[in-house]
């Protein structure tokens, strides 16, 4: 059997009624790969599960750090390499749900690059110009050298930034061109599910819809009048920046959802191309998915 079960896709697509279906099957628990589900009080514009929507079910990686945090890939690798780890160690199969492809690569795939050697003098360099002049202008220095590597790597991921160039420095080879990120670290069953555009926009629409309905402009209020800063790595998420934008601008709410459903669908388009690069994932038709059916391909 497969050491691991992942379940991605594209938003709206019902991956967490899915994981929390086979994490039940399994006796196993979910672990979270969501950007924007690891903040405390980010819960409508997440559609972050309820309690009642996890089943009893234990999720990892949810809610675990201030909204006012910067949280990169590595940081997110850290804090669920070890939970995954632990599940397998302990005879169980992690469900790893998420839409966040670089959080999902990240423990998927060993991205450590520990066949190159390091230069601490060099690593501090590349840090003061990251405090000096910010992470964007940090991987404008990778995209130069490192094309490749600069198209797989989060710009808000410093950490592996940083030792990108500091191996193009200290070898003279680009990262990219080490196959140390090939190897899995573990063997795992990927699916998505598969919806036709038109019936993905519509669940896109509606969520989004529920979402007003829920209070979205009234939870970004309150996350702002506690002192979140409109720029704040969690506050750019889809659904709060536009929140923000509008309000400034004193846009209408019609004018915020019709932003927010565009955004939405332009963001799920990106994920299902990531995700079509994973290797080995499995489609599952929209009319044809059952927690079942998923488990079976544990055991190809």
């Amino acid at each position: 059997m497969k050491q691991v079960l992942v379940i991605c896709g594209a938003t709206a697509t019902g991956k967490t009624a899915l994981a929390v279906e086979c994490a039940k099957l399994l006796n196993s628990q979910v672990v979270s790969a969501d950007s924007q589900l690891i903040y405390k009080g980010l819960n409508i514009g997440t559609a972050k599960p309820t309690e009642e929507e996890m089943g009893g079910v234990v999720h990892h990686m949810i809610d675990i750090v201030a909204p006012d945090a910067q949280f990169s890939v590595s940081d997110y690798r850290e804090r669920a390499f070890p939970v995954v780890k632990s599940l397998i160690d302990g005879g169980k199969v992690p469900v790893i749900c998420g839409g966040t492809g670089f959080y999902i690569n990240s423990l998927l795939f060993d991205y450590s690059y520990g066949s190159a050697q390091g230069d601490e003098n060099v690593r501090a360099r590349y840090q003061q110009i990251l405090e000096e002049k910010g992470r964007d202008y940090l991987f404008s220095l990778l995209q130069e050298v490192d094309g490749p590597s600069s198209r797989k790597i989060h710009p808000n991921d410093v950490k592996r930034v940083i030792r990108a160039l500091e191996i193009y420095e200290v070898s003279g080879k680009r990262k990219s061109d080490l196959r140390d990120g090939d190897k899995s670290s573990f063997s795992y069953a990927a699916v998505a599910i598969d919806y036709p555009r038109d019936e993905l926009y519509a669940r896109i629409d509606k969520r989004v819809d529920v979402m007003f309905e829920n209070g979205l402009v009234d939870e970004v209020k309150n996350l702002l009048s506690h002192g979140i800063c409109a720029k704040c790595q969690s506050m750019q998420a889809i659904g709060y920046k536009e929140v923000i934008d509008c309000l400034n601008n004193g846009y209408s709410q019609s004018t915020m959802r019709d932003i927010i459903k565009k955004n939405t669908r332009h963001y799920a388009k990106r994920q299902i191309t990531f995700f079509k690069k994973l290797p080995g994932i499995v489609w599952l038709d929209s009319k044809n998915v059952s927690a079942r059916k998923v488990l079976e391909l544990l055991n190809d």
